[in-house]
């Protein structure tokens, strides 16, 4: 068991420097968040290491998305010199999805390559690698887990979870690792139905897509991740965000 204490974070998508600012300024209302997550996503102008310079700016240690195939493993990471230079000691390498439109230059870099990448070129920033739980059988993602442990990953970040009962089992195996673990409000049967479409995730049986629900499950999954030394991510896309951050008893033991 960890005994680190719970580390809170929010991913925020960085649509544009206003609504990131409007998002930053709410989530200030919460004192117990320290740390913002920023997606990078390629249909906004804005890459994920600048919304996490504007996270820094106001107050918040950020960790910033780089996606692997957009690195090319033969030349020095692009972003470094912009991390550096915004104090910005903390990303998460994912692997990245295919562009749609195939516009961009991608590389066959895999998570595990820009891992050893950055731990070599810039030993001084903390790297997490993912976790998926859904994406291939349990036997393989802890394989997974454990080649992103041996190339120096300090850490991890979940897909986000829908079940204490997965979670519990993934935390018994990951008891000593430095892990947030992500919760996702859905609201909508045609969330719900991309979730378990686009990304095979696991609802369980009593799930209902209400915000009461929703709550419940993330106040639920708070009580987790503290009793076990764990840290926790909190994604409220496309929700209300002030509404579903005070429906959340962050003093929950």
């Amino acid at each position: 068991m960890n005994t680190q204490s719970t580390r809170i974070a929010v991913e925020l998508v960085p649509r544009s420097e206003d609504s990131l600012q409007r998002e930053l300024q709410i989530v200030q209302d919460f004192p117990q968040v320290s740390a913002i997550n920023i997606p990078d996503i390629l249909r906004f102008d804005m890459r994920s290491w600048e919304g996490c310079a504007l996270a820094q700016r106001g107050g918040y240690a950020s960790v910033a998305h780089i996606r692997a195939i957009d690195i090319n493993p033969k030349k020095t990471l692009p972003m470094l010199d912009y991390l550096q230079q915004n104090s910005i000691g903390e990303v998460l390498v994912i692997a990245g999805d295919i562009p749609q439109n195939h516009a961009r230059t991608i590389y066959p870099a895999t998570s595990v390559d820009i891992i050893r990448k950055f731990k070599k070129e810039a030993p001084q920033i903390q790297v997490y690698a993912a976790i998926d739980p859904y994406r291939q059988s349990f036997r393989k993602e802890c394989e997974s887990m454990q080649r992103k442990l041996d190339v120096g990953a300090d850490g991890f970040f979940t897909q986000p979870f829908f079940d204490l009962r997965l979670m519990e089992v993934y935390g018994e195996l990951l008891a000593e690792e430095n892990v947030y673990w992500g919760v996702s409000p859905v609201l909508a049967e045609r969330s719900q139905h991309y979730w378990e479409t686009r990304n095979a995730a696991i609802f369980p049986q009593s799930f209902t897509p209400t915000l009461e629900w929703n709550l419940k499950f993330a106040n639920d999954a708070l009580s987790f991740v503290k009793r076990h030394g764990f840290h926790i991510y909190f994604m409220p896309i496309k929700t209300d965000l002030r509404a579903y951050m005070q429906g959340i008893d962050f003093s929950i033991a």
